[in-house]
């Protein structure tokens, strides 16, 4: 079958070859994708920058795709089902699972002792091959897959598998009130489904700050926000003090993670020489920018090791940090409602349907934030079977 193959950092390529993915549970099932995205992480793996990334793995972990096979064990899939598959791969019954903690399975992944599995995201967080592929294999099938509702555009049900509850999360831990500002740092995909989340828990102002100028001009028509170049504003945490009347925002959202930019020294120490877990520009700055006693959610990726970050600030401020990987089968019923309701329209985040045959072009667009990209998707020939 057809499959992104990894090559090494910044190397990528489909994959004519791959073999086809077997039933290797009585839970499991096997899926032909309809859709799969590349991701803002997935990017990090492409970078070199995610531990224990090997040569021939397939990414992806935003996916929707049709039932070819169950196993023996699977009771509500059948063959013939179109799908949505969440990132998280879990197993529905360890104490985490049934806390709502999809992400944090503790059944999933042999590798870790934080994370659950996630499809096509390294052997930190499992070994599984993701759906950026023809087929793809996905356990605990009557755990994760959700039937995409009649009526549902597949390219908004792709964008359920990690995107918009990503950014919906990001916003549900902020605790956001009524009339809060929400400072939002970066305006990739995540960023962007932050911003436009936090009007549904009833923000009264949201900025969201980035230093490039397609991704702001997006976010301010998408997301109907403010939204500013950090470049021309000097010190971000000094113009967001200044227009809060120097209290700071009420929550800070960091979905930029571990390649932020607009710091020499973390971008030198996290992001060229790996001396800590990617450059935490973001999270300073949402640290330092957040009031006192106000939140901050954390939903960019970091690596597993240590970050430079300004603790004692947190201390000292009274801060409430939440973080976690999104759990997507938890929130799926509210933002299915949202979606069918027509209040968000994740699709329209979508600017680029790519062949899966292109896929290193793909990467390569998405990476170098080319032609105004703000989420690819991938189309693979099986997808119209």
């Amino acid at each position: 079958m057809l499959a992104m193959n990894y090559r090494g950092p910044y190397r990528v390529r489909p994959d004519f070859n791959k073999p086809y993915p077997e039933l290797l549970h009585p839970g499991d099932a096997i899926v032909r994708v309809t859709r799969s995205c590349i991701c803002g992480s997935d990017l990090h793996l492409y970078h070199g920058l995610v531990p224990d990334t090997r040569v021939g793995m397939t990414f992806g972990h935003e996916f929707t795709g049709v039932v070819e096979a169950v196993g023996s064990e699977v009771q509500r899939l059948k063959p013939g089902d179109h799908v949505l598959v969440p990132f998280n791969i879990a197993c529905g019954v360890c104490p985490f699972c049934t806390q709502g903690l999809f992400g944090n399975c503790h059944e999933s992944n042999p590798e870790a002792t934080a994370v659950g599995g996630i499809f096509g995201y390294s052997h930190t967080a499992g070994g599984y091959d993701g759906g950026q592929a023809e087929y793809v294999r996905v356990p605990y099938a009557d755990i994760g897959p959700e039937i995409i509702p009649a009526g549902m555009d597949p390219d908004d049900a792709v964008l359920l598998t990690d995107v918009f509850p990503t950014g919906y999360q990001a916003a549900e831990m902020g605790g956001i009130r009524k009339g809060d500002t929400v400072v939002v740092f970066g305006a990739g995909p995540v960023g962007i489904m932050a911003a436009k989340s936090a009007w549904l828990f009833g923000a009264g102002r949201v900025i969201v700050i980035d230093h490039l100028e397609y991704r702001l001009d997006f976010v301010r028509t998408y997301a109907q926000c403010e939204a500013y170049n950090f470049r021309s504003l000097g010190d971000p945490v000094l113009f967001i003090k200044k227009t809060t009347d120097y209290f700071g925002a009420d929550v800070c959202i960091d979905a930029v993670g571990c390649e932020a930019a607009g710091s020499a020294m973390q971008t030198i120490t996290g992001r060229k020489m790996l001396l800590q877990a990617g450059s935490a520009t973001a999270l300073h700055w949402a640290i330092n920018s957040v009031k006192k006693g106000g939140i901050v959610s954390i939903v960019g990726v970091y690596g597993p090791t240590g970050n430079l970050i300004p603790i004692g600030n947190v201390v000292n401020k009274g801060i409430t940090i939440r973080a976690n990987q999104a759990s997507v089968k938890r929130l799926l019923p509210k933002l299915i409602d949202h979606v069918m309701s027509g209040r968000v329209k994740p699709s329209d985040i979508i600017t680029h349907r790519i062949p899966l045959e292109e896929v290193a072009d793909a990467y390569q667009i998405f990476s170098s934030k080319l032609d105004g990209c703000i989420k690819p998707v991938l189309i693979p020939p099986s997808a119209n079977a």
